[in-house]
């Protein structure tokens, strides 16, 4: 299987649980919380545990939420690299309101690094020999200078490792410049990528080739929600389209979909049976509660159901 890396600047715990009905100025008796892990790069390299195959996680820890989160991560035998930071690490809420089935999630603020930090993250990733995909996922958190995709974009160039961005923002418009293989935008991402308040449907396509046609990226997945994925690439252009599901949690899902594809890729998959493979792996996540990502076993129950639509 090809070395992956995952990096995760800003990792959180997240603790979910539940209320019979959400109401203000009253106390509400909670479920039995869950802690899992959290966190862009976090939750890919779990969720390709979960698939069966094993990425290393980089990430900042510190604090007694730290000492906690390494816990988590050592139960769910994730091979761990770990920097060392100054600030606690993160908590976030997820609460589901049992009276009508919605979920809300409350997000902590994300703790700076230090410039020692972020440099001991490509201290730390270029000592890593043999990689075949370094994946970035999640926020850029304060004190991390957005040049630092052009370091790891510069580092993936040279040992010839595919990069994979799933951020948004400046970071995301960063990371292309620099150079990357595969980026993941929702329409929202795409849209702010190339300076638009809101793409129309069939400028998606145009949009993402005319990112690929800048050689700054070889392949644009664009995260469509329950409508799945719209894969593009030179020559490529696909609606991967996930069947109707009863949803539970959303949380998770789109990093379910990177590892899908990253580890469909590493099998040896082609572009649309990777990302078919991704979005199925997304849709799974959606099954289960929290953040407890896709099982492999509904992964492979609902792939046949997930469509490839060749219509734009």
């Amino acid at each position: 299987m090809s070395r992956i890396v995952t990096l995760t600047f800003s990792p959180c715990i997240d603790k979910s649980t539940s209320v019979a009905a959400l109401a203000p100025d009253i106390k509400m008796n909670c479920t039995s919380v869950t802690l899992e892990p959290g966190g862009g790069g976090i939750n890919v390299a779990r969720a390709l545990s979960k698939l069966g195959t094993k990425a290393k996680a980089m990430y900042i820890s510190g604090g007694c939420n730290g000492k906690e989160f390494e816990q988590l991560m050592a139960q769910e035998n994730i091979p761990s690299i770990i920097i060392a930071g100054a600030h606690e690490t993160r908590e976030n809420i997820i609460i589901v309101d049992e009276a009508n089935g919605k979920q809300y999630r409350f997000g902590m603020p994300m703790t700076a690094l230090d410039e020692k930090e972020y440099h001991q993250f490509l201290s730390e990733l270029e000592a890593i020999k043999d990689l075949s995909y370094i994946i970035v996922s999640g926020s850029v958190p304060p004190g991390v200078p957005l040049s630092i995709f052009t370091e790891i974009a510069n580092f993936a160039h040279q040992i010839k490792a595919r990069l994979i961005v799933d951020t948004k923002g400046d970071a995301l418009k960063k990371a292309v410049e620099a150079g990357v293989f595969l980026i993941k935008p929702n329409l929202g991402e795409l849209s702010a990528l190339v300076g638009k308040r809101e793409l129309e449907v069939d400028e998606v396509k145009d949009v993402a080739r005319s990112l690929i046609r800048s050689g700054k990226c070889e392949v644009v997945v664009i995260s469509m929600g329950a409508e799945g994925a719209l894969l593009v690439t030179a020559s490529i252009t696909k609606q991967i389209k996930p069947p109707n599901v009863k949803r539970i949690s959303t949380v998770g899902a789109g990093d379910s979909m990177v590892a899908g594809i990253v580890y469909a890729l590493a099998q040896g998959s082609e572009f649309t049976e990777a990302v078919q493979y991704g979005v199925a792996c997304g849709t799974a996540a959606t099954l289960n509660p929290g953040t407890e990502l896709c099982r492999k076993e509904d992964v492979l129950s609902l792939l046949p159901k997930v469509k490839i639509i060749d219509k734009y």
